[in-house]
């Protein structure tokens, strides 16, 4: 059996894969990534250099702090959506992971833009009617990390499966195949720590729903768990496996 293929797309340097690292590799995946962050702002470049969409048989696109308007700053925020849309037209497997949510989202033609309110730190998001069996299940409430200044309309065909009173649409899905967060399911101790980092030199987030640094660092280490096992459910979902699954997954 051909081992699963997957690629990711990496927007920050030190980000790394996240949570879900480990268990692709438990199933036997390989795993390759494209890292954007590392290229010169002024390359133009050239659709061509990323990979061959046959050779790919799941896409992970990780977070970011840009915004995907701003192609002026980051020129090949065009071409990665172009690819998004011919990989995603032929019906495969992918996830978005914050900016990667809203990527999906900008290149199936929704619209990205500044949420009302920032959202930083641990916040519950609540399943809609939509998050049940019939589609991707989450569970009825969840806490999650959020790292975040813009959110993404819902793509056409999407249906929106989790929300909160301060950014409506926190994740959505498309098809079978497509989910998109706005949350980070794949956040641990080593990326949030990263963040954190990050912004305390940037002092980019300010408002009602951010929560301080100081509080951050003392998260404890099982906070992580629901929303990596949620990030796991999600791949052995857009594969076809089914939730709740990895042991079937790893054996498949």
């Amino acid at each position: 059996m051909k081992p699963l293929k997957v690629h990711y797309f990496q927007h920050i340097a030190g980000e790394g894969f996240g949570s879900c690292y480990e268990y692709l590799k438990s199933i036997g995946a390989q795993i390759s990534a494209t890292e954007f962050f590392a290229l010169p702002v002024e390359m133009a470049l050239e659709i061509e250099a990323l990979p061959a969409i046959e050779d790919i048989d799941l896409l992970i696109i990780m977070g970011g702090a840009m915004s995907v308007n701003d192609e002026a700053n980051y020129p090949w925020l065009k071409i990665e959506k172009r690819w998004i849309r011919r990989y995603l037209s032929l019906g495969k497997p992918a996830i978005g992971l914050c900016l990667g949510g809203q990527l999906i989202a900008n290149a199936l033609g929704a619209s990205v833009r500044l949420n009302e309110q920032q959202e930083l730190g641990w916040t519950k998001v609540f399943r809609t009617q939509h998050g049940l069996s019939d589609y991707f299940e989450i569970p009825k409430e969840l806490e999650i990390m959020q790292w975040h200044s813009e959110t993404f309309e819902i793509p056409k065909g999407g249906v929106r499966l989790a929300e909160n009173n301060v950014c409506a649409n926190q994740m959505y899905q498309i098809g079978k195949n497509v989910l998109g967060f706005q949350f980070h399911p794949e956040i641990t101790p080593k990326v949030l720590q990263m963040y954190i980092e990050n912004e305390e030199h940037e002092k980019v987030f300010s408002g009602a729903y951010v929560q301080s640094l100081d509080t951050l660092k003392q998260t404890k280490k099982t906070r992580f768990q629901k929303g990596n096992e949620l990030l796991i459910d999600a791949i052995n979902y857009v594969l076809g496996f089914g939730q709740g699954v990895q042991k079937k997954a790893a054996n498949a």
